[in-house]
């Protein structure tokens, strides 16, 4: 164990949380709604430090993330804990677990990097739990990751204070982050967490304050929120605060957990959505956990040429140059 950093101490021998945005006040034997931080004797314990529960090679696809260093493989590593507690969560056997449940390893961040190589990876994703709650252990394997050349991605809920956005930020490449919705009233029905504000004021820093790569994802689940007002926002959101390039994947739901009741997404719903983000002025509207043609191809804006042909997560054509559209020369916003 750790002790954590981004914490401060409470009245009556408790502590608060500084990491995410629930404020996390937390009485001495108490651990705080992720689950992993734990107050012992009056200090902050990073208890999720170097326990890994998941751990596999993966196409940076998978991630998904189209826009940055495409046709590479990254080390996907994740804990166990989160800060939401998502109806329809696809890993609920580790975001809801308990250390005490066991199924975890320890591990150090120098083991991350010696795998990372061994396996022949380029970067490394930080994944299938939500990644800000080991925070610690993020920060000293990304920075090693860095000094070795090795990329990093967050794959995220986004649910961040400022304080633990810059905590990460020296040392992460991508932030790729979910939105899955775009009202309070959505966040507190789905992920259990009072307000949007931050996953979205997050996103921006992560972006202008840290020069990280941002993609979006929305999973489009059927009456929660599939509504043309649902696209909309997000769709202008990332125009107007992240740009015109960035990704949006917009992926089918299937029926899962408290959300078992719900019917998988109609495929007409993801096109709709696809066509409102392009209506909206977003250059690169992917669809995903479906298998549509040319759904997950990278398009020029400008001469419509397929950039980057994908099969699943597999690249089958590419025709780019420095990230730019090979027969027009238009930037695409890839970083290769």
């Amino acid at each position: 164990m750790r002790e954590a950093d981004l914490w401060e101490p409470a009245e009556g021998g408790g502590v608060r949380c500084l990491l995410c945005p629930h404020g996390c006040r937390i009485a001495d034997g108490g651990a705080g709604i992720c689950g992993v931080r734990r107050n012992r004797d009056g200090r902050l314990v990073a208890e999720s430090y170097g326990a890994v529960s998941s751990i596999a090679v993966d196409p940076i696809e998978k991630k998904p993330v189209f826009h940055y260093k495409p046709g590479t493989r990254a080390l996907s590593l994740g804990s166990v804990g989160c800060t939401m507690r998502c109806l329809h969560c696809q890993n609920w056997s580790i975001s809801r677990a308990k250390l005490e449940d066991g199924g975890v390893r320890r591990i150090e961040p120098a083991d991350v990097i010696a795998i990372a190589r061994a396996e022949s990876c380029e970067g490394i994703a930080f994944t299938y739990n939500e990644p800000v709650i080991w925070a610690e252990f993020v920060r000293d394997t990304a920075s090693l990751a860095r000094d070795a050349g090795v990329y990093t991605v967050m794959v995220t809920n986004g649910h961040v204070t400022e304080a633990g956005l810059d905590y990460l930020g020296p040392v992460i490449d991508v932030w790729r982050v979910d939105v899955k919705g775009f009202d309070d009233e959505t966040y507190r029905r789905l992920c259990k967490v009072r307000s949007l504000r931050p996953v979205l004021e997050g996103a921006v820093r992560a972006k202008e304050r840290w020069g990280m790569h941002v993609e979006v994802v929305t999973n489009v689940i059927p009456s929660v929120n599939d509504s043309e007002e649902t696209a909309r926002s997000i769709a202008r959101w990332i125009r107007d605060s992240l740009g015109p390039k960035t990704p949006w994947h917009v992926t089918r739901f299937f029926p899962y957990l408290e959300l078992s009741h719900l019917p998988p997404t109609p495929v007409e719903t993801l096109h709709r959505f696809r066509g409102i983000g392009k209506e909206e002025g977003l250059q690169f509207v992917y669809l995903g956990n479906v298998s549509e043609p040319g759904g997950e191809d990278t398009v020029c804006p400008r001469c419509g040429a397929v950039a980057i042909e994908r099969d699943g997560y597999r690249i089958v054509k590419r025709a780019t140059s420095d990230g730019s559209c090979a027969a027009c020369g238009e930037p695409l916003g890839v970083i290769e």
